[in-house]
C-alpha cells in the first residue's frame, strides 16, 4: 500500500512539474506563433493588394451570401485597402468555399474601386495532390487582372476574361475556387456598392 502511494506520488509530481514546464514552453512561443501568423496574414493581403500601404477592417454582413442564394462559401473577412495617403484604393477579402475536394479552400482575394480583381492568395487547400493541388499553379494566374461580374469555368478553353480554364481532371476544385471567388465579387457588388467597368 505504502509502495502504491509513493508511486502516485511521483506520478503526480511528474504530471505537475511537467505541466508547469509545458505552460512556460506555451507562454515562450505564443508571442513568436501569433506574431509569424499575422505576418503570413498581411503577406497574403499584400499578395492580393499590392498597393495598399495599410489595411482596416470591417465587419462582415454575415447573412449577404445568403439573402443573395450564394451557397457553399463563406466571407471571413473584409479589409479597406487604403493607400499611403489613407485613400480606398479597394478592398481584401478572406472566404472560404465548402466545395472543395477535400475540405474547405480559403483564400483571399484583392478588388480595386472600379471591380477589377487584382488576384487570389490560397491561404488553405487539402485537394488531391497532382490535380486540384495544381489549384496554385492553374486557376490563381486566371482571376488576376479581370474586371468581370462573374467566372464561370471551362473545359473546352478560355475565350473570353469570364472564363476560367478547369484544372485537368479536377472540375469539382476549378468550380469550388471560382465559386468562392464570385461570392467575393457578389459580396463587393452588393454589400460594399462596388460596380465592374463594364456595367
Amino acid at each position: 500500500m505504502k509502495e502504491m502511494l509513493k508511486n502516485t506520488g511521483i506520478l503526480l509530481a511528474i504530471t505537475v512539474i511537467a505541466g508547469f514546464i509545458l505552460g512556460a514552453v506555451y507562454q515562450i512561443t505564443k508571442e513568436p506563433i501569433a506574431l509569424a501568423k499575422e505576418a503570413a496574414t498581411m503577406a497574403a493581403y499584400k499578395e492580393v493588394f499590392a498597393d495598399a500601404a495599410d489595411f482596416s477592417e470591417l465587419e462582415v454582413d454575415d447573412e449577404a451570401l445568403a439573402s443573395g442564394g450564394i451557397i457553399g462559401s463563406d466571407i471571413d473577412t473584409v479589409l479597406e485597402a487604403l493607400g499611403s495617403d489613407g485613400s480606398l484604393l479597394g478592398y481584401v477579402l478572406v472566404v472560404t468555399n465548402h466545395e472543395g475536394y477535400g475540405g474547405d479552400i480559403q483564400f483571399s482575394m484583392g478588388i480595386a474601386n472600379d471591380g477589377t480583381t487584382n488576384g487570389i492568395s490560397i491561404l488553405s487547400i487539402a485537394e488531391t495532390p497532382g490535380l486540384g493541388m495544381e489549384a496554385e499553379n492553374v486557376l490563381k494566374p486566371q482571376y488576376a487582372g479581370k474586371n468581370v461580374a462573374q467566372f464561370s469555368v471551362t473545359k473546352t478553353g478560355a475565350v473570353s476574361d469570364e472564363q476560367i480554364d478547369a484544372i485537368s481532371g479536377a472540375t469539382i476544385t476549378s468550380n469550388a475556387v471560382t465559386n468562392g471567388v464570385n461570392a467575393g465579387l457578389y459580396y463587393f457588388q452588393n454589400v460594399l456598392g462596388g460596380g465592374t467597368a463594364n456595367e
